[in-house]
C-alpha cells in the first residue's frame, strides 16, 4: 500500500522528474496534487498528472519514483472524463520548472467541471475551495460547459443535461451565498 502524499513529496517528485527526464515537456497536476500545492487539503492518496507534450524518458522516471517515494501516480486529467475545454493550456497555471520539465496546475475551470460531473462529496468540496480561492470564475464555468456540451456525445457515460443542472446549481449556490454576505 502506498503512503499518503503531502506537498513535500510533490516537491520531491518535481525535482526528481526534472533530473530524470531525457528531454523537455510539460506535466499538469490535477485534483489532489493541486489541492495540496495550493493549500486547501493536507494530503491525497495519489498524484494525478497529464503529460502534454510527453517528456522523453518520463515513464521510466515515474516507475522509479513510485517506488522510491512510495507514492501512487496516475495518468488522469479532466480530459479523461470530459471533452477538453478550448484554451485549457492557456488557463493552466505555471508552478515551476525543474530541468527541462515545466509543471502546471491543469486548468481549474476544467477541473471544476470534471469534479462537478463526478459529484462525490470530496469533489464538490474541492470545487467550492477552488472557487473560494478565485481559481476560476463562475462565468468561465458556464462558458466552459457551453463550449464542450456539443462534444459530450463522445463520452457515452456523460449525461449533458445532468451536468448542466449540476453546473447551474453550483453557480446558483455561489451567487446565493454572495448575496447573503452583502
Amino acid at each position: 500500500m502506498r503512503s499518503t502524499v503531502d506537498p513535500q513529496k510533490i516537491e520531491q517528485l518535481m525535482k526528481i522528474l526534472g533530473k530524470e527526464a531525457r528531454g523537455s515537456g510539460c506535466i499538469y497536476f490535477t485534483g489532489g496534487a493541486s489541492a495540496l500545492l495550493i493549500g486547501w487539503r493536507n494530503s491525497t492518496i495519489d498524484i494525478d498528472i497529464r503529460l502534454d507534450p510527453e517528456p522523453p524518458g518520463i515513464f521510466q522516471a515515474i516507475a522509479k519514483i513510485k517506488q522510491d517515494l512510495n507514492i501512487n501516480i496516475e495518468l488522469a486529467s479532466p480530459q479523461d472524463f470530459l471533452p477538453p475545454l478550448p484554451g485549457w493550456r492557456d488557463r493552466s497555471r505555471f508552478i515551476a520548472r525543474q530541468g527541462d520539465i515545466s509543471f502546471y496546475h491543469y486548468d481549474f475551470t476544467a477541473q471544476a467541471l470534471a469534479k462537478l460531473s463526478r459529484g462525490y462529496n470530496r469533489d464538490l468540496d474541492d470545487v467550492k475551495a477552488m472557487y473560494d480561492q478565485n481559481l476560476f470564475l463562475l462565468q468561465d464555468l458556464q462558458d466552459g460547459f457551453n463550449a464542450i456540451e456539443p462534444e459530450m456525445i463522445r463520452f457515452p457515460s456523460l449525461d449533458p443535461a445532468i451536468l448542466r443542472t449540476k453546473v447551474e446549481q453550483f453557480i446558483e449556490s455561489c451567487n446565493t451565498q454572495a448575496e447573503e454576505h452583502e
